[in-house]
């Protein structure tokens, strides 16, 4: 919807009018002109809420809604997180299975396969480039990732228009995918690397804060569990411009949750290489809250420039300067399942830390 929102008029003497109360005073005031001696006229009742002009003022539906959302605080954009079962296909949910299966054995075998895959050939040229530097590789790791992840999200719809949304979306995820494996990798592997400049992990409740913290920025960092069919081009991707859930704390949930990440995973780990890679990962969320709302406003106007003052950047300023009315039971907005599933997803990623290392220690990236 990239038009802006506009009201409109319409006279009788142009035209019927849209609105069917509006058709009735219409007809009313014509048989008052036409006819001279008996003339019907609507009851009061009927009256009641209506101009009498000559002329019959409607809006546009599409106006009303907004002053009516903005006044009351109606859902303008999409409700996040909405999942329900009885609409579910199990065709689509198995396609996705299959696709993700062979999607991801076809990158171990291509990309990530230790002694065959590309990527160890692509990070030794990116460590020959910074003369195997880990702080200037790992920002050239994430660099390179960001320049191609926000680059193919800039010309979305240029490309949606030449191959379609589907065929767009596999490019983006076959160019994204890789790259964020290689830098997860290197992650891991270097961590420890950089010169230490505190040492937090023997104070007392200091993991149980970090393991807080991660806990918490799962929760903001994964809004694409919302339509993770999309991800995958099962049903056909959409720019979404969702409102609900954590949407009402702030506009740009990855950033937040990726500023959460960092701080609770620069305190336990102390050294430059974690400050460094902090520093890149902010960069690219802190552009990626410009990018998406260019992005929004490209595509939907006038219509996220109503969201967009009632929602703000910085986690619950819009609530507090009032902009932001929370519902009575806004807790409901969470008990969902794809938030459920972030539960699951965080959970499950802790156990799995030990299986994680190892896979990455055997990679010798």
């Amino acid at each position: 919807m990239q038009t802006a929102l506009g009201s409109h008029t319409l006279a009788c003497h142009q035209g019927p009018c849209s609105h069917k109360s509006s058709r009735s005073v219409c007809l009313g005031l014509r048989l008052s002109a036409e006819t001279s001696t008996k003339v019907w006229r609507p009851r009061k009742p009927f009256l009641a809420g209506h101009r009498r002009h000559s002329r019959c003022r409607t809006q546009a539906p599409e106006q009303i809604d907004l002053q009516t959302a903005q006044t009351a605080q109606e859902l303008i954009g999409e409700d996040a997180a909405a999942f329900d079962l009885s609409k579910q296909s199990l065709k689509s949910w198995g396609v996705f299975s299959v696709l993700l299966t062979t999607v991801l054995g076809a990158m171990y075998l291509v990309w990530i396969r230790p002694g065959g895959g590309l990527a160890e050939e692509y990070l030794h040229a990116l460590e020959s480039f910074t003369n195997n530097n880990t702080e200037a590789t790992i920002l050239l790791v994430l660099g390179i990732f960001a320049m191609f992840h926000s680059g193919l999200a800039g010309v979305r719809p240029t490309g949606e228009k030449l191959i379609g949304a589907r065929a767009y979306r596999v490019i983006f995820a076959l160019v994204s995918l890789p790259l964020a494996v290689v830098a997860v990798v290197y992650f891991i592997n270097h961590r420890y690397s950089g010169t230490p400049l505190w040492d937090l992990r023997g104070v007392t409740g200091m993991h149980e804060l970090v393991w807080i913290l991660n806990f918490i920025s799962f929760y903001f960092l994964y809004p694409s569990t919302f339509n993770i069919l999309e991800v995958a081009a099962v049903d056909k991707p959409k720019l979404h411009m969702w409102e609900t859930g954590i949407m009402r704390i702030t506009r740009h949930p990855q950033m937040v949750g990726q500023a959460v990440w960092c701080l609770a995973h620069t305190l336990w780990i102390g050294n430059s290489f974690m400050v460094t890679t902090s520093l890149g990962l902010m960069a690219h969320h802190l552009f990626g809250c410009w990018h998406g709302d260019k992005r929004l406003h490209d595509k939907y106007g006038e219509v996220f420039e109503k969201v967009q003052a009632r929602t703000s950047i910085v986690p619950f300023a819009a609530i507090l300067e009032g902009r932001q009315k929370l519902p009575k039971e806004y807790y409901k907005e969470f008990l969902r399942g794809p938030y459920y599933a972030v539960t699951a997803l965080t959970l499950g990623t802790y156990l799995c830390h030990p299986l994680m290392q190892q896979a990455s220690y055997s990679l010798h990236w």
